[in-house]
């Protein structure tokens, strides 16, 4: 596929910045997707291999240059029950197949791929952004936290084949190397900007340990431990084995495969589009959502075809790369062939890297991410959007992210729905003729109906009436349905009522309901134009058309 000139301007504006900050993502991708691999049971290749994919393809063609995508927790997590149901049905079956929990993976990243492709082609990356901000505060807040609970896993030393918090010695060399990454990589920007601290700090710590001969945790005994072989490989292959496995499947279908393939598909794609909002506001620059989610699901239908983990956009390597001054996609697609070069040539070198380098940069990532803020404007913001706020940090961390935005989301609409229920007012006045007006203020709509209800006094009401929604909104099904049963308790009672200053949307769809409705309805020249949610449809119509 040929670039577009756009692309290619991403590639060429800042290419020594982008290089150096893509190696130094490179290296800090390494222990995260091979830890990724351990949770979710299968082998580090497999997670190295997914990284690679996600991150080339999304940072040649995605919708945020500079952010970094690969294999996360997040999705890792969900992979393990069925990589655990596949492995099951491989062993009861009449010819037993080895490992077929890890081919489900693969069949399942195809339908993964193809729920975001869709996702971005109708458009529904858009609704990122009706997540409120303090849910975004809380998402960082919590997404810190993670990262900073999950480097303390590093901390453990395998002894006599079990993992044990390190103690004496270790832990004070660990410590030390620890402080001594951060405290590289918070002074030399003060010095200068022109390489990347991050990378500098790994180097000068590898440095120090193998010139020092120093016994610590290196990436390759973080992977002997864990069970794996190494970082040496080969390239990907295509796994065309899986099209002969779709047999097996059966009733685990509908079952497994297709609802982990849309958690997996959720997961992916609200954690990536909120880390785009997030790049958004530290480059002061506005990423593609819709192009993003396709990006991801053709990476995910790449690692199902060529044996990847399969992931989504990571925060942590995301804020590293923007921090280390990478901005446009060579920096992604450098991390991504880096990370590849690795595991084809560079397995050796990669394997002697201290593991303390890479938990002080991750340290620092924390420290940059975490909303520090949030501490000295929870007292100044509403209770609610506080309580949102904390809940979506303790959910992200308790739970994962996906469960966390979501509820964040629902716990603010439920808030903003509540407030605005509450908000309906009826001025009340008898006209010189004797007409009772009804004003009616504030928005009308599925929540306020109730209180709309309550205002009205029809059986002690005098003769005519008028009802009157200058000041307020018509703005769904509810509020219509509720407008058409106040007419009919009117008229039932033998009482004339005039509806005055409704919007040519509410007044076509009320005539479309009842034509007799065009007898209390009065046209006016001010009548309010606007569209209500319970009907986008555009009117072109004239209005004599749906009165009939």
């Amino acid at each position: 596929m040929i670039l577009g000139q756009k692309t290619r301007k991403n590639f060429t504006q800042n290419p020594k910045n982008d290089i150096l900050s893509g190696l130094t993502v490179a290296l800090a991708l390494v222990p995260e997707a091979v830890a990724f691999a351990f949770v979710a049971g299968i082998d580090p290749l497999v997670g190295l291999y997914g990284a690679f994919m996600m991150g080339i393809i999304t940072a040649l063609f995605g919708g945020r240059p500079g952010m970094i995508s690969g294999a996360t927790g997040a999705m890792a997590v969900v992979m393990v029950h069925l990589i655990q149901k596949g492995n099951e049905v491989g062993i009861n079956l009449d010819t037993p197949i080895d490992n077929l929990g890890l081919q489900w993976l693969f069949i399942t990243l195809l339908f993964v791929g193809g729920i975001q492709i869709l996702a971005g082609v109708f458009k529904l990356g858009k609704f990122v952004r009706l997540i409120p901000h303090p849910v975004m505060m809380g998402f960082v807040n919590g997404l810190a936290i993670v990262i900073f609970l999950s480097q303390l896993g590093l901390f453990k030393e395998n002894i006599n084949g079990e993992q044990v918090f390190m103690s004496g010695n270790a832990l004070w060399t660990m410590l030390g190397l620890v402080a001594l990454t951060m405290a590289i990589m918070f002074g030399l920007p003060k010095l200068t900007k022109k390489i990347p601290a991050a990378l500098t700090a790994i180097i000068v710590v590898a440095a120090i340990t193998i010139l020092g001969k120093l016994d610590v945790s290196t990436v390759g005994s973080f992977i002997s431990d864990g069970g794996g072989s190494g970082l040496k490989g080969g390239l990907p292959t295509f796994q065309d084995q899986i099209f002969g496995l779709f047999g097996t499947l059966e009733g685990n279908f509908l079952s497994t495969i297709l609802p982990t393939a849309f958690i997996l598909a959720a997961v992916g794609l609200i954690e990536s589009l909120m880390t785009l909002n997030l790049i958004d506001e530290m480059t002061e620059t506005r990423g593609n959502g819709n192009r993003e989610c396709i990006a991801q699901g053709g990476a995910n239908i790449l690692n199902g075809l060529f044996g990847g983990m399969g992931g989504c956009a990571m925060i942590g390597q995301s804020i590293i790369n923007v921090d280390s001054g990478g901005r446009g996609r060579l920096s992604g697609a450098v991390a991504a062939v880096a990370l590849l070069c690795f595991v084809l040539f560079g397995a050796p070198l990669i394997e002697q890297i201290p593991i303390a380098a890479l938990v002080g940069v991750m340290f620092m990532v924390v420290i940059g991410t975490f909303a520090w803020s949030s501490f000295r404007i929870l007292r100044k913001i509403p209770l609610s959007d506080a309580l949102v706020l904390i809940a979506v940090s303790a959910i992200t961390v308790w739970k994962d992210l996906a469960v966390a935005v979501i509820a964040g989301v629902i716990i603010s609409a439920l808030v903003f729905a509540w407030k605005n229920a509450t908000m309906i007012r009826a001025r009340k006045r008898i006209q010189a003729n004797g007409t009772k007006t009804y004003e009616i203020w504030g928005p009308l709509f599925f929540g306020s109906i109730q209180n709309f209800n309550a205002k009205f006094d029809v059986k002690n009401d005098p003769q005519n009436v008028e009802i009157d929604f200058v000041e307020s909104r018509v703005s769904d099904h509810s509020a219509l349905e509720a407008i058409s049963n106040l007419v009919t308790k009117y008229e039932a009672e033998g009482k004339s009522i005039k509806l005055k200053h409704l919007s040519k949307d509410c007044k076509i769809l009320m005539y479309k309901a009842n034509p007799k409705f065009k007898e209390v309805i009065i046209e006016d020249i001010d009548d309010p134009r606007y569209h209500l949610a319970a009907d986008p449809e555009k009117f072109t119509k004239p209005l004599s058309e749906y009165s009939m």
